[in-house]
């Protein structure tokens, strides 16, 4: 319901913005148009990795290794999973949430994207050249640990 409220106050905003100026309102669609014109190939993307990873892994293969009853052997094994990967963020919270439509818990999946998110463990090289070895190893461990803690408040939280 909330959704159709949105959406109705956005044709009312057209609406008003077009009878106020159609000019700005045209060049403001366009602009807008051109902008999701550059979106789409992401968002196809997007829709591409989700497919393919629900396709390879079954729900129940999913449920069994990153689902509540995996308990903190998933929080680990998405928390690596997390680590090793590098996916921007508009991809990996569209894919949490089809993990978690397909048996997936919370816990996991919190442990999953706040490692994606924080956790660099492909850009290591990297990072290694700019703040060095030590302060690289401190700053991964940290956000691992921190990570593993955010998903344990989610499991409490959620549960």
């Amino acid at each position: 319901m909330f959704t159709y409220i949105l959406y109705g106050l956005a044709v009312v905003g057209l609406a008003v913005s077009f009878f106020k100026d159609r000019q700005k309102t045209r060049a403001a669609l366009i602009k807008a148009w051109k902008a999701f014109e550059n979106i789409l190939p992401q968002l196809l993307m997007i829709f591409l990795i989700i497919g393919f990873a629900l396709a390879i892994f079954p729900p129940e293969t999913i449920q069994k290794v990153l689902g509540s009853g995996s308990g903190f052997w998933g929080v680990l094994a998405a928390a690596a999973i997390g680590s090793v990967t590098l996916m921007p963020g508009f991809v990996a919270f569209p894919l949490a949430a089809a993990l978690l439509k397909s048996g997936a818990g919370y816990m996991q999946m919190a442990a999953f994207i706040s490692t994606l998110m924080m956790v660099g463990v492909v850009t290591i090289p990297i990072e290694r050249k700019t703040f060095g070895l030590r302060a690289t190893l401190t700053r991964n461990g940290a956000a691992l640990l921190f990570s593993i803690a955010v998903a344990v408040v989610m499991g409490v939280v959620m549960a």
